[in-house]
């Protein structure tokens, strides 16, 4: 009887994981002295920005418009457009503080999948599969930080909500991260790339507003939110304070053994420099919080293990600068989610 092909296993993973074993992380943080630390987060930095085509987008002038304002009851909801390249455009909402007086402490809150882009960190309910969203992942993160004082800035990232591709657009909960990256890889850019770039840009439009100290500027979000937060925070210094939630992993077990994970994540050469703690490790000494689910299947095998090895790379650079302690992990008992716990006051202690 002849063999089911069907029976036999030639995929590309375990050679792939091979070849991670003896490639990845060839510019690790292991420096010994802060001057040997800043002179890698240097390298680091200009490398990282390389690899996700950061260094190819086109600056313009932001060319800001607020088109709506909504009183929301605790704050004051602005719909605004900015520019972050020519024929590149970023819509947000600023939710601002009816509590304190300007100018205000700043968070950025960046989104993740699954939000229907900036609606669900800003707590748009009226959109019933946005409500689904808010409970299901407790997102609406940005509204608690705007209600304890912070203008807080929740915009759309390139491929979600007004900025999905055409064929996205049937469900504002779909992302068109896949389209994106198969338009920049040819063109040498990511949409990791994209993402920093265009948060780099709104601190740039913040630092204009009359009623933001951007000197207290903040950066929370989560899934790819905390993406965005990790490389953002990691390539430049204005975010005095992050806070990661549910995405600080080894890429081995999270991104490389999970292949299946959204484009976003994947930037070409990327293992081969760095795994995800020495991204946090460039954060080194400004206050970093991140929060873990125990049960969050994008852990990796391991779950919280794989973590808790990227955190302790990030630690060791915590502890050169003598600030061990600005650096939390909280695991909470739960999934892929928002838990929030210990985020506003985070953001109180080291921006208010």
């Amino acid at each position: 009887m002849a063999e089911n092909p069907l029976t036999r296993d030639f995929g590309m993973l375990p050679g792939m994981q091979a070849r991670f074993r003896r490639v990845a992380r060839q510019l690790p943080c292991k420096a010994a002295d802060l001057k040997s630390h800043r002179a890698w987060r240097r390298k680091v930095g200009t490398r990282l920005k390389s690899l996700t085509g950061y260094d190819t987008m086109v600056q313009c002038e932001a060319r800001p418009k607020v088109t709506d304002v909504v009183d929301c009851g605790d704050y004051i909801r602005q719909r605004v457009e900015i520019c972050t390249e020519p024929q590149v455009i970023m819509p947000m909402f600023v939710l601002i503080p009816k509590q304190g007086t300007p100018p205000y402490p700043v968070v950025v809150a960046p989104h993740g999948h699954g939000s229907g882009g900036k609606l669900s960190p800003a707590g748009c309910r009226e959109v019933p599969a946005v409500a689904a969203a808010i409970r299901e992942y407790n997102y609406a993160y940005g509204v608690e930080f705007a209600k304890n004082g912070f203008i807080t800035f929740c915009p759309d990232a390139r491929g979600f909500g007004e900025r999905q591709e055409g064929h996205s657009r049937q469900d504002i909960l779909h992302s068109s991260c896949l389209s994106l990256s198969q338009m920049a890889y040819p063109l040498g850019q990511t949409v990791t790339g994209m993402w920093v770039w265009d948060i780099h840009r709104l601190i740039d439009y913040i630092e204009r507003r009359d009623d933001c100290d951007s000197k207290r500027l903040g950066c929370a979000g989560l899934s790819g939110g905390g993406l965005q937060t990790l490389w953002a925070t990691a390539l430049d210094s204005r975010i005095k304070c992050a806070i990661v939630s549910g995405y600080l992993y080894g890429y081995k077990e999270s991104l490389l053994d999970l292949y299946i994970n959204c484009s976003c994540n994947y930037v070409p050469h990327l293992y081969e420099h760095v795994d995800m703690g020495d991204i946090a490790a460039m954060i080194a000494p400004r206050p970093l919080l991140v929060e873990t689910g125990d049960a969050d299947p994008l852990n990796g095998a391991s779950g919280v293990k794989n973590v808790k090895s990227q955190v302790r790379i990030a630690r060791r650079a915590y502890k050169l600068f003598g600030a061990t302690r600005l650096l939390k992990h909280y695991v909470f008992e739960g999934g892929h989610r928002w838990d929030g716990a210990h985020a506003v006051s985070w953001l109180q202690r080291h921006l208010k």
